[in-house]
C-alpha cells in the first residue's frame, strides 16, 4: 500500500471564500439545534436496512435481525420500461438519506430528477420534490428540517424545506457536485464532485462555500464524516484511491491507493455505528472496491488491516447501530451482505432488488415501529456475471471487465463495463461457440470507448436464453466478424 501526504500542498491551495461576501439578515439562518450523539445502540428487531435498486426502481427493505427481505417499495417499473413516452413513474433509484429521528427516508431518482420522501412507519410516499438535472446523493441536516441534495447535472446543491416540500435555495458549488454530508456539529457541510478535483466546504448557516480543497481526481462518488467531527474520507472511483482530510482544518492527511472501482466508504467497528446526517462512528474505515469484489478495512491512520471478499461489485455500505456489523450491497450480485467487524469476515448474503446502489442501516426505523404494510413481494434472481479479459491472459483487477445479465420486466438487462481498451475505438460484443475465434457468431451490441479506453453500456433483449454453450467475445470493429478478438472469457 502506498500513502501520499498532501498536507502542505492543500493548506497552501485552500481558498477561503467566506469573507468575499456578506449575507443580508433575511438570508442568515439561526444557529441549528443539533441532537446529542446517541452513542452505540444495540441491534433490535425494529432496525431496517434499505437499498436503492437502480434497475428494478425499488427500495429493498430488509430485517437485519432475521436476515430476511421483507419486500420492496416500488417507485417505478424495471428497466427498460422507462423508455416509454407515457412513463410517469421514477427511474434510476439511486441515492438514500434518512432523517435523524429515523422516521423518514429520502430516495433520489437520478433520471427523473426526483427526491422522494417515504414514511418508514407505513412505507408510503409522503411527497416528492422535483429538482434539476441528475440529482445524486444527499442528506438531512442534523436538525432534520432540511434536505440537501447534490445536483450532479448542474453546479449546485439544492436545499429542500422538509416540512413544506419546497426548494428554498440552490448553493453554488464546483462543477457536478456528487454528494453532501454534514459535520455532526451542524456547522459545516462537505461536497465532493464527479467532474472536478475539489472538495467544497459550505458554511451551513450562511449557505456559502467557505473553502475549496484540491483532491487527487475529478470523480468522487462518496464521502463520510467521522462522528467525532475530526475526519472526512472520500473515494475516487476513477483512480482507485481514498482521500482523508481533517474535518476541522481541511488539511489533507493522506491519500490511500485502495484499488480499481473504489466506490463507497464508511466507518464501523465495536463501539461505533451509524449516527446522523452522513456521519458514522468507529475506529475503522470500510471501503468497497468493486474491481476486486472486496471490502477493504483501514485504521483511522490509513493502514490496511484486512481485505474481505464479499461478492460481485460491492457498492453501498453502512454500519448498524453499535458498529458490530456492516452491511454491503452487491451491485452485480443483487444481494445484501453482512460483515462481522470484530473478525472482518462475511457472515450472510441475502437476495435483494436489482442493481443496489446506496444503502442505509436505520436504527429503530419509523421511530421504533417500522411497518411491513405497503411492501410489494419481490423474488430475487441471481444475475449472471461474465468476466472478460485480454485474449490469452488471466483476470487482473481493473483490466478488461465484464457483463452482468439479469431479468427485467419482459427482457434481460445486460450491463457491459470494460476498461483499458483502445481510446475512442469501436468494438462489438459477440456470442460465439469458441472463445478464441468467432464460430457461429451472434452480435449482441456495438460500442465505442471513451478517451480513456473505457465504456459502460446497457443492452436489452432475451440474452440469457442464448448463453448455453456459448462464450462472450469482444472483437475490434463495428459488427465485423473478421476483426481481431480483443477480450474473451478466461
Amino acid at each position: 500500500m502506498r500513502i501520499t501526504n498532501f498536507s502542505t500542498l492543500v493548506l497552501a491551495a485552500t481558498l477561503l471564500l467566506g469573507a468575499c461576501s456578506k449575507k443580508n439578515s433575511e438570508e442568515t439562518l439561526p444557529d441549528m439545534v443539533v441532537p446529542p450523539d446517541p452513542g452505540p445502540i444495540a441491534a433490535s428487531a425494529a432496525d431496517r436496512v434499505y437499498l436503492a435498486d437502480q434497475s428494478s426502481n425499488t427500495v429493498s427493505v430488509h430485517d437485519p435481525s432475521t436476515n430476511r427481505l421483507l419486500g420492496v417499495i416500488r417507485l417505478g417499473k424495471g428497466r427498460p420500461e422507462f423508455l416509454s413516452p407515457l412513463y410517469d413513474m421514477e427511474s434510476n433509484v439511486h441515492g438514500l438519506g434518512v432523517s435523524p429521528d429515523g422516521k423518514t427516508l429520502s430516495v433520489i431518482a437520478t433520471l427523473t430528477n426526483a427526491v422522494i420522501f417515504i414514511d418508514l412507519a407505513t412505507n408510503t410516499v409522503k411527497g416528492k420534490v422535483y429538482v434539476d438535472r441528475n440529482p445524486h446523493e444527499g442528506f438531512f441536516t442534523p436538525d432534520g428540517k432540511q434536505f440537501w441534495v447534490a445536483v450532479r447535472g448542474k453546479d449546485y446543491v439544492t436545499v429542500i424545506d422538509v416540512e413544506k416540500l419546497q426548494v428554498v435555495k440552490n448553493i453554488a458549488t464546483e462543477h457536478e457536485p456528487s454528494m453532501v454530508v454534514f459535520r455532526p456539529d451542524g456547522k459545516v457541510a462537505f461536497v465532493d464532485h464527479s467532474q472536478t478535483a475539489m472538495l467544497d466546504v459550505i458554511d451551513v448557516k450562511t449557505r456559502e462555500v467557505t473553502a475549496r480543497v484540491p483532491v487527487v481526481s475529478k470523480f468522487s462518488p462518496n464521502l463520510v464524516v467521522t462522528a467525532d467531527g475530526q475526519q472526512v474520507w472520500l473515494t475516487h472511483k476513477d483512480v482507485g484511491k481514498v482521500t482523508v482530510l481533517n474535518a476541522q482544518t481541511y488539511a489533507v492527511e493522506g491519500v490511500i491507493d485502495t484499488g480499481p472501482g473504489t466506490n463507497h466508504v464508511n466507518m464501523a467497528g465495536p463501539g461505533g455505528g451509524t449516527r446522523f446526517s452522513g456521519a458514522s462512528a468507529g475506529d475503522f474505515a470500510y471501503v468497497t472496491v468493486g474491481g476486486e469484489n472486496a471490502v477493504k478495512v483501514y485504521s483511522r491512520q490509513r493502514q490496511l488491516l484486512a481485505t474481505i471478499p464479499v461478492g460481485a461489485n460491492p457498492h453501498g455500505l453502512w454500519p448498524n447501530g453499535d458498529g458490530s456489523k456492516l452491511y454491503v450491497g452487491l451491485e452485480n450480485g443483487d444481494a445484501l451482505v453482512s460483515i462481522d467487524t470484530k473478525t472482518n469476515t462475511k457472515l450472510t448474503e441475502t437476495g435483494s432488488g436489482q442493481a443496489p446502489q446506496a444503502l442505509l442501516y436505520v436504527v429503530k426505523a419509523g421511530g421504533g415501529s417500522p411497518g411491513t404494510g405497503n411492501l410489494e413481494a419481490f423474488t430475487p434472481v441471481t444475475p449472471v456475471n461474465i468476466r472478460l479479459v485480454p485474449l490469452g491472459t488471466q483476470p487482473v483487477p481493473g483490466v478488461g471487465g465484464g457483463a452482468t445479465i439479469r431479468p427485467t420486466e419482459d427482457l434481460d438487462e445486460m450491463v457491459l463495463a470494460l476498461k483499458q481498451l483502445a481510446a475512442n475505438t469501436t468494438y462489438t460484443l459477440y456470442l460465439s461457440d469458441n472463445k478464441t475465434t468467432l464460430v457461429a457468431p451472434e452480435p449482441v451490441i456495438s460500442f465505442k470507448t471513451d478517451a480513456e479506453g473505457a465504456v459502460e453500456v446497457n443492452a436489452y433483449y432475451q440474452i440469457r436464453l442464448r448463453l448455453a454453450g456459448r462464450f462472450a467475445v469482444v472483437v475490434l470493429g463495428d459488427k465485423n466478424p473478421a476483426g481481431a478478438v480483443t477480450l474473451t472469457q478466461p
